[in-house]
């Protein structure tokens, strides 16, 4: 299958760059062929079937939406196993994923990494006469952006929260952040997005909600979640790739967060550092397809890890 058919298709943006160059010798071999270079994963087309593509999770890093030239071994294989364990408890709450339950062969070496997904495109609509994508995020609990916003006063969703919130206020019922997908993630009013989409909101906020109290009960405490929702070449809407990972959520020991010790188990400590290095301002200089040179000490990428295997082995189902 050719690049040009994928777009042929109207589930691939053109916006978004594909390339030639060849990938792992061992799927290309086979008929899958590289088409998409992500900033931690690849995508490759599937012989035979234009309506699927192969994900393969590289042990790349990004944060802020800068690539670097960093990478953790191993990562991507965790990442992988989470996910795919995320997407069979959205699948057995009756909710379609983007991630299909079908595997490649299995005796390949790089089939740790690999998921097979359905071919889809962003959801998009019209908020305040603008056409967006959306990240839908449920908050459990007032901290990061959102605590530092109505400290100031601000009220980007329109939730009318009270002002003097202590921060980790644990919120009665999930809380509704919507943003749109993209660098900026810009706010949306929360009561706008329900009304557009109020099956799949609904359906969203379910999920998580059952998935805190799973979670909670194997020791993790989640903080928050963005889910991804695609559209399939039937108009139906599905659940993206990241369902309930590490990079979509913030996980917390339960263990340490009863200690008041707030250590996320996702990039948040590579954050930190990339803050302390002034990654962002660095990486304005970056021309197009460059990476970002940092230099981490092996004892982040180890802790790293370690929460990537703490989560795996507390959530797997």
């Amino acid at each position: 299958m050719k690049i040009s058919d994928i777009v042929a298709l109207g589930l691939w943006p053109q916006s978004k760059k594909t390339t030639n160059q060849k990938g792992i010798s061992e799927l290309e071999e086979l008929g899958y062929n590289l088409f998409y270079i992500g900033k931690n994963a690849d995508l490759y087309t599937c012989p035979g079937d234009e309506q699927k593509v192969l994900l393969v999770r590289s042990d790349r890093c990004s944060v802020f939406d800068i690539p670097l030239n960093l990478e953790i071994e191993g990562k991507g294989v965790s990442q992988t196993t989470i996910s795919n364990s995320g997407a069979e408890f959205a699948r057995e709450a009756g909710i379609r994923t983007a991630i299909l339950s079908e595997t490649i062969d299995l005796s390949l070496s790089v089939a740790p990494r690999c998921q097979l997904m359905e071919l889809c495109k962003p959801l998009e609509a019209e908020i305040d006469g603008e056409v967006v994508q959306f990240e839908f995020i449920f908050r459990n609990y007032l901290t990061g952006s959102l605590f530092d916003a109505i400290q100031n006063g601000n009220d980007p969703y329109g939730l009318d929260l009270p002002t003097d919130l202590k921060q980790w206020h644990k919120f009665e019922t999930p809380i509704f952040t919507p943003t749109t997908k993209g660098i900026k993630d810009e706010p949306l009013n929360s009561a706008k997005v329900r009304e557009v989409f109020p099956e799949i909101i609904t359906s969203m906020e379910k999920l998580f909600k059952d998935f805190t109290k799973y979670a909670e009960d194997n020791g993790i405490v989640v903080v928050d979640t963005k889910f991804e929702i695609f559209i399939d070449a039937n108009g139906e809407w599905v659940l993206g790739d990241e369902v309930l990972t590490p990079e979509s959520s913030r996980f917390i020991a339960k263990e340490d967060f009863d200690a008041q010790n707030y250590i996320s188990m996702d990039k948040q400590i590579l954050r930190d550092f990339g803050k302390a290095n002034n990654w962002k301002e660095k990486s304005k200089d970056l021309k197009a397809g460059e990476k970002l040179e940092v230099e981490v000490p092996q004892s982040i990428k180890d802790t790293i890890l370690d929460g990537y295997n703490t989560i795996h082995k507390r959530l797997s189902k």
